[in-house]
């Protein structure tokens, strides 16, 4: 068997009741988006572990409780500090150390077809960097096949209208060759998940807690 040669980083915080979600929590309460997020949490790493081409890497800003892991045993890579960029290019230097290929994914897309992961890895083969377009304006992903110079995602606007458009502008100024995957959306506010829900998406666990969370009525705007 050909061992995977793309390291998919997931950026990801511990789903604790209180810090998770935190836009969803007037809608559903502490313990309700952070049960979500866990749930986000084990689709995306359920979905990552069927990719024959992908090695999947847990990393986190934060010390992980075990209990709280998507899977047993799994090593939690630490981002360290600084700005998102900062992070973002300490974590694909590491996984490009290891494999030709790296990509870092957020968890807040459950539902993700495997077929845009897939899309965005055969883009790899010629492109120097992939983006997945959020339509919030921002990125799911960033796909690498070599490490960025430290400091080339500095100052760029995060969780702005204008996030992916910035970014990409950058990395082109670095000399870059930038293709684009399919567009996916975030789920960040009960709007979004009233989305999923009329979506029909591969998310088993996701659909699981929007059934105990209740009817998409109970679900505030």
């Amino acid at each position: 068997m050909t061992p995977p040669d793309t390291a998919v980083c997931l950026f990801a915080k511990p789903p604790r009741a209180g810090e998770a979600k935190t836009r969803l929590i007037p809608a559903l309460g502490p313990e309700g988006a952070a049960a979500l997020a866990r749930a986000f949490l084990a689709d995306t790493w359920a979905l990552l572990e069927q990719l024959p081409w992908a090695e999947p890497v847990l990393t986190s800003p934060a010390p992980w409780p075990e209990a709280l892991l998507p899977a047993p045993g799994i090593a939690v890579w630490p981002q360290g500090e600084g700005a998102l960029g900062a992070r973002l290019e300490r974590v694909l230097a590491r996984a490009l150390a290891q494999r030709p290929f790296a990509m870092a994914l957020g968890a807040d897309s459950p539902g993700l077809p495997a077929a845009h992961l897939a899309r965005a890895r055969a883009l790899l083969a010629e492109a120097d960097a992939v983006l997945g377009p959020s339509e919030d304006g921002g990125f799911y992903l960033l796909g690498l096949r070599r490490a960025l110079p430290p400091g080339a995602l500095e100052g760029l606007p995060w969780s702005a209208p204008d996030t992916l458009a910035c970014t990409e502008q950058r990395l082109r100024a670095l000399g870059l060759r930038v293709a684009r995957a399919e567009p996916w959306f975030d789920v960040d506010t009960p709007h979004d998940l009233e989305r999923l829900r009329a979506a029909g998406t591969d998310a088993p666990a996701t659909r699981a807690a929007l059934e105990r969370l209740g009817p998409p009525g109970r679900l505030e705007r």
